[in-house]
């Protein structure tokens, strides 16, 4: 699925030098219109800039690279890796992407390797990564934890993180904790990072939950790249957001300087509802869906 704006369309111009770029949903919680892909609660996106083939986020299963190999994408041409945050349905596939390629850099936020729990029924629940610091040593991977609030992995590629938390209606669930020697403290996900891409019209931000709120992170990309968001794709963890944040959300998203939202995965169906019935510059981005932008 290509994505094409619905919106009338309007006069375009190229930024300078800027080339195209393609973003690729190879897995989301829904089944897109190709029925050979596999879905499942998690996400993965494969992004194509100039010469350089990036994976944002893995998933929890293998399910990316059958996608990818079912879009005849080559997982071995991948030459960077970025994890959003440590929770299985966004890094829980980097096992099963070594088996088929390891020479790609790996970025990580502060604080990825913290025990992360969450409350479900009474109990508390481990929903963290399948591998440890030690594994990627035994493997062989080179990685790195950001260690400033941006960095450029490519030309015109960055990671983003220590969001400046403005919103205060954007509250993380207490429910997320992360397990200590003594108990429990609540998860301020401090190890989120969000990707910014550079494109001819503008910069597409890639959020993997937005545990840290969706308005927080966009807000945070903007005055750090001081230039127009284009594109806003992936998880924007709505689904547990109040009445009040959520109608907040809708009407931040409602601005006419986004021309392209495809957020889905923790977004949840109340929230994207309303955004089909809305605004225009949406589509349900789901397993499959390709975004080009020249």
């Amino acid at each position: 699925m290509i994505f094409e704006n619905q919106c009338p369309l309007k006069k375009r111009t190229k930024a300078g030098g800027v080339m195209p770029v393609r973003i690729t949903t190879l897995v989301e919680n829904s089944q897109g219109e190709h029925r050979a892909l596999k879905n499942e609660h998690g996400l993965s996106f494969f992004i194509e800039k100039d010469n350089h083939s990036i994976l944002f986020d893995s998933g929890q299963s293998a399910n990316f690279i059958h996608n990818a190999g079912q879009l005849r994408l080559d997982m071995t041409a991948i030459d960077h890796v970025v994890l959003s945050h440590g929770h299985y349905d966004h890094s829980g596939g980097l096992r099963s992407l070594l088996q088929v390629h390891s020479g790609f850099e790996l970025t990580l936020g502060q604080g990825f390797f913290d025990e992360k729990y969450a409350f479900y029924n009474g109990s508390y629940e481990f929903i963290g990564n399948n591998f440890n610091e030690a594994f990627l040593r035994d493997s062989g991977v080179s990685y790195a934890f950001v260690d400033s609030p941006i960095t450029e992995i490519v030309e015109g590629v960055w990671v983003i993180t220590g969001f400046d938390r403005r919103h205060m209606d954007e509250v993380i669930s207490p429910r997320f904790v992360l397990r200590k020697s003594d108990g429990f403290d609540p998860d301020q996900f401090s190890d989120e990072v969000l990707v910014a891409v550079d494109s001819p019209r503008g910069i597409i931000i890639l959020l993997g939950c937005s545990h840290p709120g969706m308005k927080n992170m966009i807000d945070t990309v903007r005055s750090l790249l001081n230039r127009p968001v284009y594109a806003v794709l992936g998880g924007t963890h709505l689904v547990e957001a109040s009445r009040e944040s959520l109608e907040k959300s809708i009407s931040y998203l409602a601005d006419d300087s986004f021309k392209v939202l495809g957020v889905s995965h923790c977004t949840g169906e109340k929230a994207m509802d309303i955004l089909r019935a809305s605004n225009c510059r949406y589509f349900h981005n789901r397993t499959g869906s390709s975004l080009y932008v020249e």
